[in-house]
Order: structure tokens, then C-alpha cells, then sequence
């Protein structure tokens, strides 16, 4: 949770620049802007697919809620997805992908949870 009013959060979601950080291997698109609800983006690159973040308003804080639905890409193209073996290698390079992108979300949400927390006075909520 982030102690910070819905919309800092949703208005940080719009800003292109943090997209890379989030999905390093990947471009991202808006799919859909929900406003203080979340959004929603298409995802090319390494992988292909949908990502979707949702806000959700819990009394003093933002509850993030992350969702990732993606496959890796066929070599070359950033758009066909790659059709990996059923076999233990192809489940681990999978595995290995998601747990990348995973990882690096992670790591975005935690240093902006940091950041927004700090600004609005650590803990502090920011007016709606």
C-alpha cells in the first residue's frame, strides 16, 4: 500500500518516462486510462501481451494492484509470440522472463511507494 491520495498514484501511471523502468524489455501502449481506477497497457518487445495496474482507495492508503499477461517474443519480432516447448529448459526460460519483469516491478513500485510517501511527508496523505 501506498499512503498517498488515488490520484498521485494515478497521475504518476501516466507519466511515459517510469513505463521503461517498470518493463525493461518492452513498449508500452495505454490501452485504457481508467483515471483514479488504474490503467491498462499492451506490452511488445521481449514479451507480447496486456499488463494492468488497478488503484484501489483503502481508507488512508492505495492499495496497487498488478496484473502481467504476457508471452516471449519469436527473435527479431516484438509482436509474435514464441511458442516454447512443453519441456523443463522451455519452462524455466519462461519462468526466468516473467520473474524478470516481475523482479523489475517490483522494484518500480517500491522506490515510488519511497517517493510519493516522502513527498506528501512521510505518511502524510496528500489532499483528494
Amino acid at each position: 500500500m501506498i499512503v498517498v491520495a488515488r490520484g498521485e498514484v494515478a497521475r504518476v501511471l501516466t507519466q511515459r518516462r517510469r513505463w521503461r523502468s517498470w518493463w525493461p524489455s518492452a513498449v508500452a501502449t495505454v490501452v485504457t486510462d481508467r483515471g483514479l481506477d488504474g490503467m491498462r497497457w499492451s506490452l511488445r518487445g521481449e514479451v507480447v501481451g496486456v499488463t494492468d495496474v488497478s488503484l484501489i482507495d483503502d481508507g488512508d492508503a492505495v492499495r496497487v494492484r498488478y496484473v502481467l499477461s504476457v508471452d516471449p517474443t519469436v527473435p527479431g519480432s516484438p509482436t509474435t509470440a514464441r511458442t516454447l516447448p512443453g519441456s523443463p529448459h522451455g519452462q524455466r526460460e519462461i519462468d526466468a522472463l516473467r520473474r524478470r519483469q516481475q523482479l523489475a516491478w517490483k522494484r518500480a513500485i517500491w522506490a515510488l511507494k519511497e517517493e510519493l510517501e516522502a513527498s506528501a511527508g512521510r505518511g502524510g496523505r496528500s489532499a483528494r
